[in-house]
């Protein structure tokens, strides 16, 4: 089992910034894609972010191109995502999740590709 660990959630202002990290043991990080997600109330579990095994690979929901900014550091085993100039909209649990995948895979945004999931951050950004 591979266990996952958001943190850097938060309370920020309209245009601010925030920088989720998401950690693991696993020595099996390497080879996992991994992605983030979001969800609100109600609402399915979103795409926001995927990045490939090496990291120069990303995908994004087209939500949030241009603001988010995801990469990994796998000496860390931590998947990284930047979030800036935050609106209302992206308030959410946002969630860190990992996929099995081969060597040659891209980033993976199909949500039904992610095996393992942590517990989620909050974001939330006020108006």
């Amino acid at each position: 089992q591979v266990q996952l660990v958001e943190s850097g959630g938060g309370l920020v202002q309209t245009g601010g910034s925030l920088r989720l990290g998401c950690t693991t043991s696993s020595r099996s990080f390497n080879d996992y894609a991994m992605g983030w997600f979001r969800q609100v109330p109600g609402k399915e579990r979103d795409f926001v972010a995927g990045i490939n095994l090496s990291g120069g690979g990303t995908a994004y929901a087209d939500s949030v191109k241009g603001r988010f900014s995801i990469s990994r550091d796998n000496d860390k085993k931590t998947v990284y995502m930047q979030m800036n100039s935050l609106q209302p909209e992206d308030t959410a649990v946002y969630y860190c999740a990992a996929a099995s995948v081969d060597r040659w895979y891209g980033a993976v945004t199909q949500r039904e590709r992610y095996h393992f999931w942590g517990q989620g951050t909050q974001v939330t950004v006020s108006s």
